[in-house]
């Protein structure tokens, strides 16, 4: 297991993380404190616990809107699928219909 030395807001910290995960770790330590300097800039130190509670409800935030957004992107894929499944056994059905049609006339002009 690593050990990883992130900084938010000025702060140093030691997390502990699977092998190989330290520098997907620094990212979001990264983006974190990107977000709390942000804040920070907007609303002062109105304290580091503080900040970071507002920093992880924004992150949350975005991440139930991006969670939103997949959910209702799948549900417009598969309905387009269903629609798409529906056409394509219209289509089926009439190319069967045609062909019907076609032996029926080979039929009868062979007798």
């Amino acid at each position: 297991m690593a050990v990883v030395d992130l900084t938010v807001n000025g702060q140093e910290y030691q997390v502990a993380c699977d092998d190989g995960q330290e520098d997907h770790l620094r990212g979001l330590a990264e983006y974190i404190d990107k977000r709390v300097a942000e804040l920070a800039n907007s609303m002062g130190q109105v304290g580091e616990a503080r900040l970071i509670l507002m920093a992880g409800l924004t992150i949350a935030d975005e991440l139930t809107e991006s969670v939103q957004e997949a959910e209702s992107a799948q549900s417009k894929l598969e309905d387009a699928k269903q629609e798409a499944a529906g056409e394509a056994q219209e289509t089926i059905q009439e190319y069967a219909s045609r062909i019907e049609t076609i032996a029926a006339r080979l039929e009868s002009g062979a007798k």
